[in-house]
């Protein structure tokens, strides 16, 4: 007879994307390297994104608003991940401009119960001609409203 295992806490706000720590993400003391906290944030992102259809397939004119750069990015440490696994990334928006958004994420279990990191980056959507600031689509908005932490 197995065990059940508790039932994952339940998100108020945002997603839980699950993602894999390798064997060679770990660094010389058996941690996960500070650098590889941010690729599996970024790889949970474009999951998200590309699950609703935002993605970029090669070509910049055509991407959308998946043309965008990073302005800021702000990232905490609070416990280490010492060993390889299923992990999760809890994804979210602060904020949502007219051509930025603020986005918050958790690096934690796989249940979303234990928090190793946190922090949040800036995105800007840019033109893909001029590289200038342009406005998100009314799709992307609307997809990205589902994703707003409510404020309080």
């Amino acid at each position: 007879m197995t065990a059940e295992a508790p039932p994952a806490p339940a998100l108020s706000y945002g997603r839980l994307i699950p993602v894999t720590v390798h064997f060679d993400d770990l660094d010389a003391l058996g941690l996960l390297h500070n650098a590889r906290y941010p690729l599996l944030v970024e790889r949970a992102w474009t999951e998200l994104w590309q699950d609703r259809g935002v993605r970029f397939e090669g070509d910049w004119a055509a991407a959308g608003d998946a043309c965008n750069a990073v302005r800021e990015l702000r990232i905490g440490y609070e416990a280490p991940v010492t060993r390889p696994g299923t992990y999760a990334v809890h994804l979210w928006l602060d904020r949502l401009g007219t051509t930025g958004l603020t986005y918050g994420f958790r690096f934690c279990s796989a249940d979303g119960a234990v928090t190793y990191a946190r922090g949040s980056r800036v995105l800007v959507r840019l033109d893909a001609g001029t590289l200038r600031p342009a406005p998100w689509s009314e799709a992307f908005r609307a997809a990205a409203r589902e994703l707003l932490r409510p404020a309080g």
